[in-house]
């Protein structure tokens, strides 16, 4: 397994206009409903969508502490990620790798990942939404639900949520993702949402427009570059909330292959 830190490029003047999915602001508490077999989810809000400037982040050399989100050089030994046992037994090996080497942590535990596909049969799409995956209040929920009495000590230091994205079979030009500085969001414009599953309630954030936002994005992800994207951090001196989004890339070649990736999601845990 090959890892290293990404040598970023000379910057480039690449600015793309596009359209990202916003949550409208409302008196209601938001709510998102899914199923697992689905790829519709039930909505009770409105989500708007507004033009934003997305910038090119090669040359922004961006971290998970300053920006939120990063970009690493990893050439996988997995073969096929739409292997289940393929993608659980070498892929989180690696997602955890990943992330220790970028962040430090003593501890990562990888305890899921989700293929997704921009496919009309696909049960999970691409997430058009702009949102944060967890919360102030859900991410040390979550580590509770995930490692049970272990939990207690363990939130006594610093821990993070941090997903690890990369595309698979093909580079992501189709659908890339957009990633918020969390540096530029106001906590105004997080709005805490409900997210129900069959089998699970959970909370995150969903995301107000605010034109004071930056937002970039990686173009033409390579397959042996991975994204990490901090989703929560116990620390609060730091960036701790990423807001992202995939978006209709207007730069995208005809013809493009439709997007396809994977997201392993990983808890990293410092001493």
């Amino acid at each position: 397994m090959t890892l290293e830190v990404l040598s970023p490029p000379k910057p480039r003047e690449s600015l793309v206009r596009a359209s990202v999915l916003f949550l409208e602001p409302s008196a209601r508490r938001p709510r998102l409903g899914f199923t697992y077999d689905a790829a519709a989810a039930e909505v009770s809000e409105i989500y708007a969508p507004h033009p934003i400037l997305i910038r090119d982040a090669r040359g922004a050399d961006a971290t998970l502490d300053e920006e939120g989100f990063t970009l690493r050089r990893h050439v996988s030994a997995v073969a096929d990620f739409t292997d289940e046992r393929e993608a659980a037994a070498f892929g989180r090996n690696e997602a955890a790798h990943l992330v220790a080497h970028a962040t430090g942590a003593s501890r990562v535990h990888v305890f899921d990942h989700t293929v997704r596909r921009r496919a009309p049969d696909a049960a999970r799409q691409p997430s058009t939404r702009a949102h944060v995956d967890y919360t102030a209040a859900s991410g040390p929920q979550r580590l509770r639900e995930l490692l049970g009495p272990e939990a207690e000590d363990l939130a006594k230091r610093r821990f993070a949520f941090i997903n690890v994205w990369r595309p698979i079979r093909h580079p992501a030009q189709d659908w890339p993702l957009a990633l918020c500085d969390a540096r530029s969001v106001d906590p105004a414009d997080l709005v805490a949402t409900d997210i129900v599953y069959p089998d699970r309630h959970g909370e995150i954030y969903g995301l107000l427009h605010n034109p004071q936002q930056l937002w970039f994005y990686y173009p033409d992800m390579q397959l042996d570059e991975a994204l990490l994207i901090k989703c929560y951090d116990s620390r609060e001196d730091i960036a701790r909330f990423a807001p992202h989004t995939a978006f209709a890339n207007p730069l995208t070649p005809p013809g493009a292959p439709p997007r396809e990736s994977i997201e392993f999601r990983t808890i990293a845990f410092f001493d």
